[in-house]
């Protein structure tokens, strides 16, 4: 994540994006061309940010409550981050005429659960603001592999080899908007959850 916004920055950054993601997503579910998803990513991320920022030191550092193996708000971020560089991954390999292995060398997309208990297990020693500092250096790196191509070459199906059936831009959207929205709601609601566990106990 970048430097901390304060309140009013982020309320901001808040009803904007609330603004843009409702004139957005009114007729659609995912983004549909280069816009939308510029659009999208960077509001969904600026959200994200607002939301753990809005949390202080310790509260950033709080475990979630039991049931679910992203204990706290360092695994999500560390696995949005990770996610971040296998797309980086898959695109630097498959861009150069080569078969990337996906979603990762030794499994397939139906083994995804298993990979990310691994990204779990991965990551879940390192310090918060180190992935913090991770996360925001992928997601700008992200950023710039969206920037550089045109509408088409984002969003024309089987235009790269390596994309299979479906286009460039359904790969950068999963990784990016869509795994932004989700880590939202999963800390929101892990957060309320925790605060209401610890009033009861």
């Amino acid at each position: 994540m970048s430097d901390k916004m304060n309140d009013e920055q982020c309320q901001f950054v808040h009803a904007h994006s609330q603004l843009l993601l409702v004139n957005t997503l009114t007729n659609m579910l995912r983004p549909q061309s280069k816009e939308e998803l510029v659009l999208l990513s960077s509001a969904q991320f600026d959200k994200l940010q607002c939301l753990v920022d809005s949390y202080d030191a310790e509260e950033q550092r709080m475990e979630f409550p039991k049931g679910t193996m992203n204990r706290n708000i360092r695994d999500i971020l560390a696995y949005l981050d990770h996610w971040h560089r296998m797309m980086l991954k898959w695109y630097n390999e498959g861009m150069a005429g080569n078969k990337p292995e996906m979603p990762a060398p030794g499994y397939t997309w139906l083994t995804v659960p298993k990979l990310n208990r691994e990204i779990w297990e991965m990551h879940r020693n390192t310090d918060l603001e180190i992935v913090k500092g991770r996360l925001n250096e992928s997601y700008e790196k992200v950023k710039e592999v969206i920037a550089s191509h045109t509408n088409e070459e984002l969003f024309t199906k089987k235009l790269y080899p390596w994309t299979g059936s479906t286009s460039l831009g359904s790969y950068l959207t999963s990784t990016t908007s869509s795994h932004y929205d989700w880590a939202y709601k999963f800390i929101r609601k892990a957060m309320k959850d925790s605060v209401i566990s610890n009033k009861a106990s």
